[in-house]
């Protein structure tokens, strides 16, 4: 209960003082502009969770910081940006690349090139920014098969009607895990793109090359892959579906459909996520698939914001901020004979009180469902959080 005191002291004081001096909250001197026109950001994205579960008597109450992230960006308006991002909570590289438009290299605009550390494009809620996630945490089928930031190259091409996205990764990522090469492609199409009028509906697909590692004796270890989630709990180890680990594989693929359609305050989110690996030494293959879907709405009127093809937060218009509720459905199938990896469903309640453009509250109600091998658990958990980014 201490950790819910804090974060309800936290709110109050911070919606005292929003409505004391709104203006100089959403003013934030983290941006200069240099003589030459070089625009330098200093970024960053503060949150501390409390986590209390029932009906599981593994998954423990925890509260902690979720993350510490910071960062510092430059952009040269029309021709290219930059970004170095680090989370010290998780001591973890984030973002860390550069970006050029073509248009400044060739003189026709070709899109965008992007070359650094950064998210493959196979998976619309995970591709989010972790300031502007709807629910305190992912949906099963992303938080079990999306590929975290690797090493490599992409172009990015947007046109009003419709985005393409082309990435070749081929560098483990920068913390020195996931060594291999991933190749990745994403399409979609956007015929409506306004404020508060989106729709959105993409199909995107990769192929991982995992590679195994030789210690210092020189025995070498097959790339391997393990499918798991957590239930939709970020301060917990638990996972109450995995397929364990899975030996020498020599492919993982990747496949999404994605949808986003937002009208006014209104927004319906969803997505399908499959995985194959294919494995040698005439073992058998794996497939596990999942799929959630999401509803918000925004009580006071508001709506979700949409750029780059993805969703960012709600910009609140009253002194006191904006109010969301959500609801999702998530599911996840991680059995495939001879590999009883488990299947689960969770039903997830949110509220969202974005205070400022910098401020953010966020409440989930979580009721799982899982079974694995015969063995059914159910926990309810709730989960809070505040959140200051810049």
């Amino acid at each position: 209960m201490k950790s819910v005191r804090m974060l309800m002291q936290c709110a109050l004081g911070m919606g005292v003082s929003v409505t004391a001096s709104a203006y100089d909250l959403n003013q934030w001197p983290t941006r200069y502009t240099s003589p030459d026109g070089t625009q330098w950001n200093i970024t960053g994205n503060y949150q501390y969770d409390a986590m209390f579960a029932r009906h599981n008597a593994v998954i423990e109450d925890a509260h902690t910081h979720r993350r510490k992230e910071f960062g510092l960006s430059a952009r040269k308006q029309g021709q290219w940006d930059a970004i170095v991002y680090f989370d010290f909570q998780s001591k973890s590289w984030l973002d860390v690349f550069w970006r050029v438009n073509s248009q400044w290299l060739f003189g026709k605009d070709y899109g965008q090139i992007r070359l650094g550390h950064s998210k493959p494009q196979v998976g619309f809620e995970g591709g989010t920014a972790s300031r502007a996630n709807s629910f305190v945490e992912m949906a099963l089928p992303m938080q079990a098969f999306f590929e975290t930031r690797r090493t490599g190259i992409d172009w990015a091409f947007e046109r009003p009607r419709y985005l393409l996205n082309l990435g070749y990764y081929f560098a483990s990522d920068l913390n020195g895990n996931n060594d291999g090469n991933t190749v990745t492609a994403r399409a979609a199409w956007t015929p409506r793109k306004q404020q508060a009028d989106v729709l959105h509906l993409g199909l995107s697909a990769s192929l991982e090359h995992p590679h195994g590692s030789t210690d210092g004796r020189g025995v070498y270890t097959p790339a391997s892959v393990r499918w798991r989630a957590r239930p939709e709990a970020g301060l917990t180890d638990v996972r109450l579906i995995d397929t364990g680990s899975l030996s020498h594989v020599h492919s993982n693929r990747r496949l999404g459909f994605e949808g986003l359609w937002i009208h006014g305050p209104l927004s319906l989110q969803g997505e399908y996520l499959q995985a194959r690996s294919l494995r040698q030494q005439g073992l058998p293959g794996y497939v596990g698939d999942g799929y959630y879907l999401f509803v918000s709405y925004v009580l006071t009127g508001e709506s979700r914001t949409y750029a780059g093809g993805n969703v960012g937060n709600v910009i609140p218009a009253r002194p006191w901020g904006a109010v969301e509720l959500l609801l999702r459905h998530s599911a996840l199938n991680l059995d495939h004979d001879p590999i009883n990896g488990g299947h689960q469903h969770d039903l997830t309640l949110g509220v969202n009180w974005y205070l400022t453009q910098h401020f953010k509250f966020q409440a989930n109600y979580v009721e799982a469902r899982a079974s694995q091998q015969g063995v059914q658990q159910h926990p309810s958990i709730t989960e809070l959080r505040a959140q200051v980014y810049f």
